[in-house]
């Protein structure tokens, strides 16, 4: 909901770091790879009760998602890195919620379920979307360096990291939480949809 507006700001505080990266030879795609490697670690450290571990993982995995972009800009994007940079995020998207069903099922279990089953309704909303975009040749203003068109909605990348750390700073009320973040999520698939079923009826 908020990831337009606060893109100026992520992208100067990675310029610097995202330079350093680029002047030593560091491929994007690396960075993305890396990205995934310290995400599917926050989610074991989830999964066996370290959550404050999990929490540095998360946060590390989110700068790694905004550098990737950063490096490939100063570089050589590519159609590979632009695959990789969505893949992998919903790779990261769907395994850390994992990591607190693990850690107590008896609690986590259906509501971990339930959000996955959101980030299924709005993720593919999301990319079915953009296949069409891409095929009308249609890009998004909003997020114009983006490898594919960007459809915005309730949740983004913002509020997952909003409350993925809250699941980290308060593993007790991850059903709760879970419950609510798979409302909204649901709410930005059903919107996502509307907005293909309006813009895609047009010839």
């Amino acid at each position: 909901m908020i990831d337009a507006a606060l893109l100026p700001l992520q992208r100067r505080l990675l310029q610097p770091p995202a330079e350093w990266l680029a002047a030593r030879g560091v491929n994007a795609d690396l960075v993305t790879l890396a990205g995934l490697g310290l995400g599917l670690m926050a989610t074991v450290a989830a999964a066996l009760g370290f959550f404050w571990l999990a929490l540095g993982g998360l946060l590390l995995n989110r700068v790694a998602d905004g550098l990737d972009g950063a490096v490939a800009r100063l570089t050589n994007p590519t159609d590979r890195g632009a695959f990789l940079d969505i893949a992998l995020d919903f790779a990261f998207y769907a395994t850390f919620p994992l990591g607190f069903v693990l850690a107590d099922p008896g609690a986590n279990a259906l509501p971990g379920a339930v959000l996955i089953a959101s980030f299924v309704l709005s993720g593919t909303s999301f990319l079915a979307h953009a296949i069409i975009a891409e095929r009308r040749g249609l890009r998004a203003s909003d997020y114009p360096a983006k490898g594919i068109y960007y459809l915005g909605g309730l949740t983004e990348g913002a509020e997952t990291i909003v409350f993925f750390a809250a699941f980290c700073l308060f593993p007790e009320a991850f059903p709760v939480l879970a419950l609510v973040f798979a409302a909204a999520a649901t709410i930005t698939g059903i919107t996502r949809y509307a907005a293909g079923w309006r813009m895609f009826g047009k010839p």
